[in-house]
């Protein structure tokens, strides 16, 4: 008798392949979806076969602060507005410079802020999501792990093509996780939606069955 998985041969009333350990004969029959999903997980898949290879790399695009720098653009007008209306001395004015270089380089320091400390690495097995910028975190989804990928956007988000990756996983630690401000988001989400529907497949497994 072979394995259906490997194709290793085993005795005939072999229960397990002593080669990858998946169920053989009529165990591997009467297993439903769920133990078929436990096994596979309990095996952890051929990854020495595939070497582990980053598909995509992100960061926090200055595009998905477009809202920031509307906001900013509007204050700074209406400030100058205020100014020139109100008649104001040159104490006043200096003041109405202090709050727009408060304004634009807070606005600045926050992107450039999220740019240095939060990346995102797709690889052919996991999500991984790096942050921190003296001491840093990482976060580690596997692919397999992963159930479910939508991405939203906003009106003007959908003008730029940037948005938020949501991703819905069975990981204890991170069930619920937002890939937010990132370009190309639903090329992004798509790409992850295809590596974790690959990695199932070459775990012997079936989406809609589990």
């Amino acid at each position: 008798m072979k394995c259906n998985q490997c194709g290793a041969a085993a005795p005939d009333d072999a229960a397990f392949c002593h080669k990858c350990g998946a169920p053989m004969g009529d165990l591997a029959t009467d297993m439903n979806a769920k133990q078929r999903f436990a096994a596979a997980l309990a095996r952890g898949g051929d990854d020495d076969d595939e070497p582990e290879q980053i598909l995509w790399q992100g960061q926090f695009s200055h595009r998905a602060m477009i809202g920031t720098w509307i906001t900013a653009g509007v204050l700074s007008i209406a400030l100058v507005v205020m100014a020139f209306v109100a008649k104001f001395s040159t104490p006043g004015w200096l003041g109405v410079a202090g709050a727009l270089a408060v304004v634009w380089i807070g606005s600045l320091l926050t992107l450039l802020y999220r740019q240095v400390t939060v990346h995102y690495y797709l690889t052919n097995q996991r999500l991984l999501h790096e942050r921190g910028l003296l001491w840093r975190e990482i976060d580690r989804i596997e692919a397999i792990d992963v159930d479910d990928v939508t991405y939203r956007q906003g009106p003007i988000e959908r003008m730029l093509g940037v948005g938020t990756v949501r991703i819905t996983s069975s990981d204890a630690t991170t069930p619920e996780f937002d890939i937010t401000g990132i370009n190309n988001v639903r090329n992004v989400a798509t790409m992850i939606d295809e590596v974790r529907r690959k990695e199932r497949r070459r775990r012997g497994l079936h989406i809609e069955s589990v």
